[in-house]
């Protein structure tokens, strides 16, 4: 079943409400150390602005009545993630911030001027278009918060 416009922009805004509240109160310190299973929370960030990135033009795409770009096997897809990580861990907090501030208004826009096609779930491989990205990144950084007492 498609999703709706209303429904998708709604989803993306509460899910990233939820990710940044996972981070709030975080120093610039905390945020940069590589203790959330190897990777920072920053990289945690950066990652998410990727896929936000990418997921933005696959609307962009199937608006256009394109096939997905991104329908990977699960080993293509941790290739791509490695790949993604090394390219931007030595991004400063600052840019990380920007990119995923600014990756996340691209996607929110490609969904606000979307083709209703784009709205079907099937065109977009496993993942689906309804994401929980951010929800198991939040989670992964709040148990890290748990652990380390943050």
């Amino acid at each position: 079943m498609a999703e709706t416009r209303e429904s998708l922009l709604e989803h993306f805004r509460k899910v990233r409400a939820e990710l940044m509240a996972s981070i709030e109160g975080l120093s610039d310190a905390q945020m940069m150390e590589t203790t959330v299973d190897g990777w920072s929370v920053k990289d945690n960030l950066a990652h998410i602005a990727c896929w936000d990135d990418l997921r933005a033009d696959e609307v962009t795409r199937m608006s256009a009545g394109h096939a997905s770009a991104l329908l990977m096997t699960p080993e293509q897809n941790d290739v791509f993630n490695d790949m993604m990580y090394q390219l931007r861990r030595e991004w400063s907090l600052v840019q990380t911030r920007w990119e995923l501030q600014h990756s996340r208004q691209r996607l929110l826009d490609a969904i606000a001027a979307a083709d209703p096609r784009a709205f079907d779930p099937s065109l977009y491989g496993e993942a689906g278009l309804l994401t929980t990205h951010d929800a198991q990144h939040a989670e992964y950084i709040t148990n890290w918060r748990r652990r380390l007492r943050y």
